[in-house]
């Protein structure tokens, strides 16, 4: 841990929070949906379905739940496709834009490590929602799961799931670094990518952290790596398991 940085920001593990005393509520929750350049029609359909838009996302925002589209920066800096982004930023106001993140298929396991920073960074919340652009929200079912755990730190809450750990470089889902995760070549348990939630301190604890922790070939791989190292409470919820079926689900695929 940095603990320099640790310390100038009042890092606890029991709050996870700046020791400076503040009568200020935190807000519930930032949700964070992943986006690219390409995706344009997809936020279109969610601005239109699940996710309020214009006054309704601010009064939304007004009761503690920030959305965002999240998005790095083009690998050529200042063209087409970030000045796209730019202008429908300012029509919607409802990105969080990575300015130090490039935007590629390849980086999302770094895009992570951008996202829970500049979101604790931006906002002061119980949770931090990362949530995948082919996945709808049931956005009343999520409130009201994350106000009955408003308090709770060290969470990490998801639909947890473990699998194989792919060894063979021309094969999808190439993990470098198989070696690592021993003969039988299983990835530990960990929650699924579509849809998964961090309380403050996890999602602090990454800010400070985040030069050294390592990320591997996947985003939530390498949050359930950072993970196993802490006191953290995993919460398995089948309500968040998107590809499931379920009255009480608060995600499906879009």
């Amino acid at each position: 841990m940095d603990l320099t940085k640790a310390k100038s920001e009042g890092y606890l593990w029991g709050n996870g929070t700046a020791t400076v005393s503040s009568d200020k509520k935190k807000l519930l929750a930032v949700v964070g949906v992943y986006t690219g350049f390409g995706s344009r029609l997809k936020r279109n359909i969610f601005r239109g379905s699940w996710m309020p838009r214009g006054d309704a996302l601010k009064k939304l925002e007004e009761k503690g739940v920030i959305i965002r589209f999240v998005i790095g920066r083009s690998a050529n800096r200042g063209d087409s496709l970030d000045r796209n982004i730019d202008d429908e930023n300012r029509r919607t106001k409802d990105f969080l834009i990575l300015e130090s993140h490039e935007e590629a298929a390849e980086e999302l396991p770094s895009k992570v490590k951008f996202f829970f920073s500049a979101a604790i960074e931006t906002w002061d919340a119980e949770f931090y929602v990362k949530v995948d652009d082919h996945i709808n929200l049931d956005l009343a079912g999520l409130i009201e799961m994350l106000e009955g755990r408003r308090g709770n730190q060290g969470l990490y809450m998801g639909c947890m799931k473990s699998g194989a750990v792919v060894s063979e470089e021309d094969q999808q889902w190439y993990e470098p670094e198989w070696w690592k995760f021993g003969d039988s070549k299983t990835y530990f348990r960990h929650a699924s990518g579509s849809l998964f939630i961090l309380s403050n301190n996890l999602a602090r604890y990454i800010n400070i952290n985040s030069a050294s922790l390592q990320s591997y070939a996947h985003d939530d791989i390498s949050v359930g790596s950072w993970m196993m190292g802490l006191n953290a409470t995993y919460v398995d919820d089948d309500r968040l398991c998107c590809s499931g079926s379920g009255q009480e689900k608060v995600c499906s695929h879009a």
